[in-house]
């Protein structure tokens, strides 16, 4: 069983990101997220999500968005999926004094990406293989610990690492960088097939399974 998020990049599973939230339950960060406060439903596994009646993608207007919402190692977390609200809202989720991380994956280009807010504010994030590029108000924020890792020279302006590098490697670094500065941890078997509430985020998908 995995004690951190690296082994999130090798995970072929599909899923839109995970959102960490520390200073609020799992039914709190639902509701920030956009669900209602009394709107959970399931409890589902991984895969169940899948064979709910979600729209992911409806042309020229916004889909459904789902998470599930648990807890591990003192942080609350969304798995979200479909076309869910984490990436909008993280300024808002993170009001009163919460810290929130989000890793959204992806395969090569864009990028995968990690994003941090504390206390109402977008503090700071990067593409993972392009740290070069942060972004936020404090975009330097982890350039120290970037810089310790080998991923970036000390003036934050140089990838170390060879751009022939399978991109899997580097995403497992930079991710590495998140998961030791947050003590962040999603073991697997908890992502797929632990039994968690579901609430409807966006859109108005059928929160049944089919039968």
């Amino acid at each position: 069983m995995s004690d951190g998020i690296v082994w999130l990049v090798d995970r072929e599973h599909w899923m839109s990101s995970v959102v960490f939230a520390r200073g609020i339950t799992p039914e709190e960060l639902a509701v920030r997220m956009g669900g209602a406060p009394d709107g959970a439903t399931g409890p589902f596994t991984d895969l169940e999500v899948e064979h709910l009646g979600v729209c992911w993608y409806r042309p020229g207007d916004h889909g459904d968005g789902v998470v599930r919402v648990g807890e591990c190692g003192g942080w609350s977390l969304a798995v979200e999926y479909g076309d869910s609200t984490g990436g909008d809202l993280l300024a808002e989720i993170s009001r009163d004094g919460v810290e929130v991380v989000r890793y959204v994956p992806m395969q090569e280009h864009p990028p995968a990406s990690v994003d941090y807010a504390h206390d109402g504010v977008f503090l700071c994030g990067f593409g993972l293989r392009e740290e070069v590029w942060r972004w936020g108000r404090e975009p330097d924020l982890l350039l120290p610990d970037l810089v310790a890792a080998g991923i970036l020279s000390s003036d934050g302006r140089t990838c170390l690492p060879s751009e022939d590098e399978d991109y899997r490697t580097g995403y497992r670094r930079g991710l590495g960088v998140v998961e030791r500065r947050f003590g962040l941890s999603l073991p697997r078997e908890y992502l797929e097939d632990a039994r968690l509430p579901a609430y409807a985020v966006r859109g108005t998908p059928r929160m049944t399974l089919d039968v």
